[in-house]
């Protein structure tokens, strides 16, 4: 799956002080899921109208660990026109040429903190190929549960096997589920994994 990661993003990766403390976490589930991280050419433009030479050079290394879009899609049609009715600047009409990547179907998903690229994704009826950071990290945990890590969390996660079943905890599922037996069932379960929190 390919993720476009919009400039903002990248800004926030690579700048020497952190803005987003989320943006961590993004990266080490992009690198769980083994998502392919891309970045758009207009946004190594932007990077390198930086006036600060240093920090165009250190962007331009930091950038070599993306994929680098090869080719811009036809900035054509439904995107074409909400731009012009929405685009004020420059800056505007390359955010839509980004956003047009995930609508002509280059891309999988474009992550970006934009509110203006949010707004003509819904134009577009793509909302749900485009994230803020947050929002694509709720998404990542509930498709992926096991690959949460919960040793920042007093949850654990166990086998069923594991769990004391003779624990009074169970004595209200014992009485609610009778039939089949609760014990029978719950033992059935012994090689699954339960996550688990006891105080």
């Amino acid at each position: 799956m390919r993720i476009l990661l919009d400039t903002n993003i990248i800004i926030h990766r690579e700048a020497s002080k952190v803005i987003n403390p989320d943006i961590g976490y993004l990266f080490q589930w992009l690198d769980k899921l083994k998502l392919e991280k891309c970045i758009h050419p207009l946004t190594v433009e932007e990077l390198n109208r930086n006036k600060d030479a240093e920090t165009v050079k250190t962007m331009n290394i930091k950038i070599g660990n993306y994929h680098l879009l090869k080719t811009q899609a036809p900035f054509e049609g439904k995107i074409a026109e909400i731009s012009s009715q929405i685009d004020l600047n420059g800056n505007d009409i390359n955010d839509s040429k980004i956003l047009n990547e995930v609508y002509q179907g280059r891309v999988d998903i474009l992550i970006s903190e934009d509110k203006k690229i949010h707004t003509k994704a819904q134009l577009l009826n793509i909302s749900e190929k485009v994230f803020k950071i947050d929002a694509f990290l709720e998404k990542a945990t509930a498709e992926n549960p096991a690959l949460v890590d919960y040793k920042i969390l007093a949850v654990k996660k166990l086998y069923f096997g594991e769990v004391k079943l003779a624990d009074q905890f169970f004595d209200s599922f014992r009485e609610d589920y009778q039939f089949p037996p609760f014990d029978g069932w719950f033992n059935k379960k012994s090689d699954e994994i339960s996550y688990v929190f006891s105080e």
